[in-house]
């Protein structure tokens, strides 16, 4: 039999020995065997951090997100072939299109978060302070890559989203990757990562994958490592406590499958459209994946009033799904990923027969088209009944990982509540209303036991992404049961993977340390006026100091006129008693163009390309009629600017082929006793040279 490879070392090897036979779960066919026996767990490791580690740190963060862009388009090529393995984990189409496209789905978001970051090796973290009445002593906070290895222990659920939401982060911020995929479907993953080695767009060391145990690849972490898991609370528990991660501090995330629940609004009625999006999110999240996601509904609270009219119809929408053999176009719903996955299943159904009764489907027959039922994991949606949420614990207690869900009445909103948070944290809550106050008073009580909140009414329902999918820029994770973690999340998730340090010293000192203009640093001759120079050629701290304009009350007129903003305090025959203002006051906004005219250098074509923003704008102090204004004009931060990749049909914008960069200038506008009366940060783009 075919042994499935592990790819650690810079290279593909089997483990000895048979190793763990995997089955395709609709036929029951040997697919191949993993086994990582005989593997040297600690040189794993270690060549993870001294051969990947160092090349990803210096590269910069921009340099990182193009080499996942590329990766994402690269595995785009060859989906046919990811699908028709897909089909064997008894995944229908929709099924491997959320797992493998949704994966590759999030190579690419997270490319598009080098944005977010310095075209640098480390980042600025939130603002900075000045530290002295001098102004010679600050403080800023920097990020900078963990000098280990990510090592991610993932569910058998998604076998190529797991890896890729994952790896695209810990590859973004700087860190190799070591992945253990749940072995009964890592022939998936090792099918995906094959081709990720095969482009030669990682460097050597980026990425290694075990296919079988982790042995004790854990007991040689240190406290530069990151461990993320995702599974049940109870393996995830044990793994945790491993003596090397808590002896070095090893940070630990954890996703853990939960006991999610959606609620009913109160005021929701079967004439409403939001009946029926409840109706058809509770039937898609039972039955996509055969309900194997961590996000799936295990919990379904509804008002009392309407419990027998909402199961009943949650039953006519189930009975509609055709379950069978992914490959024929007919099946909504394939099987669970194995026999084992389906014993386990049925096991918890009868723990949660304890205190309900199933209402509709069954936990040993099932018809399927185009399979065998019995010897494809096949199974029925369960819909359980409980009608004493608060006496019986067993609905919030015991998951059912599967096509399994339980109905329970709930009082009023305040009972909704407490009865969400009996699963003692979870992943996700929907709440399905029309009523924007309901909504809220939802939300506010349940927050604090959900790690995502999906308010659904028929204002979002086309667009809306569903109940059980996480997205790459918002936090996936949750308290208690669920784990505690948060993974994805934009920027947030990325910070996982980097040290923080606090950094002082003086400003000039501190800006060529990140790359970044501090406030209060020596300015730089730039020798030519500064929008005279292409990208390559401007420094960090060009400076150019502009000439000097006395403001009159006549200015402050005109510009009234001229833009119709005659607030009061730029009137001059205001009476000044009981404001905030000694006598007439210049426009904020008179004095940030004012400040345009000092510092652009208008009179023929130059580099500057436009200026597309002004970020941070804040006015200071008031600049009254005779003040004598000039401005500092600094280069604060340099940014790359890819080109837009184009579509097939999509027309190039005007001025698409022209190579250039992002520049953020510091514009401090200053009066005659040299303090700021204002600042902003205007953003433009500046052609290249070449």
């Amino acid at each position: 039999m075919t042994k499935l490879e592990n790819f650690v070392t810079g290279k593909w090897v089997t483990g000895d020995g048979e190793g763990q036979v995997l089955y395709n779960a609709v036929t029951a066919e040997p697919v191949a065997a993993a086994t990582t026996k005989s593997l040297d767990f600690k040189s794993i490791i270690e060549y993870g951090r001294k051969a990947g580690n160092p090349v990803l740190r210096e590269m910069t963060f921009h340099q990182r997100g193009n080499m996942l862009k590329a990766l994402a388009l690269h595995l785009r090529k060859h989906l046919p072939k990811f699908y028709d393995i897909s089909y064997k984990t008894g995944a229908t189409r929709a099924d491997s299109w959320v797992d493998i496209e949704g994966g590759i789905g999030n190579l690419f978001a997270n490319a598009s978060l080098r944005r977010k970051f310095p075209d640098d090796v480390l980042c600025i973290d939130g603002e900075s302070h000045n530290l002295g009445k001098n102004n010679t002593f600050m403080g800023t906070h920097i990020l900078v890559p963990k000098e280990g290895v990510a090592i991610h222990i993932n569910a058998f659920n998604f076998p190529v989203w797991g890896l890729l939401e994952k790896i695209a982060v810990n590859l973004l911020a700087g860190m190799p990757a070591i992945v253990k995929p749940a072995t009964v479907t890592s022939y998936l993953t090792e099918a995906v990562v094959k081709e990720i080695i095969a482009s030669k767009i990682l460097p050597e060391g980026a990425l290694q994958l075990i296919c079988g145990s982790a042995g004790d690849l854990l007991s040689h972490v240190t406290s530069q490592d990151v461990v993320t898991f995702t599974g049940s609370a109870s393996t995830g528990l044990m793994l945790k406590k491993t003596p090397a991660i808590l002896e070095n501090n090893v940070p630990f995330n954890m996703e853990a499958d939960s006991l999610n629940c959606i609620v009913l609004g109160e005021g929701v009625t079967p004439d409403q459209p939001e009946w029926d999006i409840f109706i058809r999110e509770i039937r898609k999240e039972m039955t996509l994946k055969a309900g194997q996601r961590c996000t799936g509904i295990r919990r379904i609270f509804v008002p009392a009033n309407k419990m027998e009219d909402i199961w009943k119809a949650i039953s006519a929408s189930l009975s509609q799904t055709v379950i069978g053999n992914p490959l024929n176009e007919k099946v909504r719903m394939g099987s669970l990923a194995g026999e084992n996955q389906r014993s386990e299943v049925r096991g918890q159904i009868q723990k949660l027969l304890a205190s309900s009764q199933i209402v509709y489907g069954s936990m040993e027959s099932v018809e399927v088209v185009d399979a065998d039922p019995v010897k494809g994991a096949f199974m029925s949606p369960v819909l359980l009944m409980n009608d004493k949420p608060h006496k019986s614990k067993e609905p919030h207690e015991v998951e059912a990982f599967g096509p399994v869900s339980t109905i329970m009445p709930y009082k009023n909103m305040d009972d909704a509540i407490a009865l969400s948070k009996l699963g003692k944290g979870s992943l996700v809550t929907t709440i399905v209303t029309a009523n924007y106050q309901e909504a809220r008073k939802y939300v506010i009580g349940a927050a604090t036991h959900h790690g995502r909140i999906l308010v659904l009414n028929n204002e979002c329902a086309k667009e809306n992404t569903g109940h059980g999918s996480p997205l790459p820029l918002l936090v996936h994770g949750g308290p208690g049961r669920a784990g505690g973690g948060e993974e994805m999340g934009g920027v947030r998730g990325v910070k996982h993977y980097l040290q923080r340090s606090a950094l002082q010293g003086s400003p000039t000192m501190i800006t060529e340390v990140t790359n970044v203009y501090q406030t209060h640093a020596k300015g730089k001759d730039p020798g030519k006026h500064p929008f005279k120079k292409y990208f390559e050629e401007l420094q960090i701290g060009d400076q150019l100091i502009t000439e000097k304009r006395v403001i009159t009350a006549d200015d402050i007129d005109r510009f009234a006129d001229l833009s119709g903003d005659h607030f009061y305090a730029h009137i001059r025959t205001t009476d000044f008693t009981g404001t905030m203002f000694e006598q007439q006051v210049a426009h904020g906004y008179f004095i940030m163009s004012l400040a345009a005219g000092l510092f652009v250098d208008s009179y023929e074509k130059n580099p500057v390309l436009l200026n597309y923003g002004i970020d941070e704008l804040r006015f200071t102090k008031p600049v009254y009629p005779g003040a004598e204004i000039h401005i500092r004009f600094t280069c604060k931060e340099k940014l790359p600017n890819d080109k837009r990749l184009l579509q097939p049909g999509d027309e190039p914008k005007r001025g698409a082929d022209i190579e250039k960069g992002i520049v953020k200038w510091l514009v401090e506008m200053i009066d005659e006793t040299g303090e700021v009366t204002g600042g902003a940060t205007i953003v433009t783009m500046v052609a290249r040279k070449n």
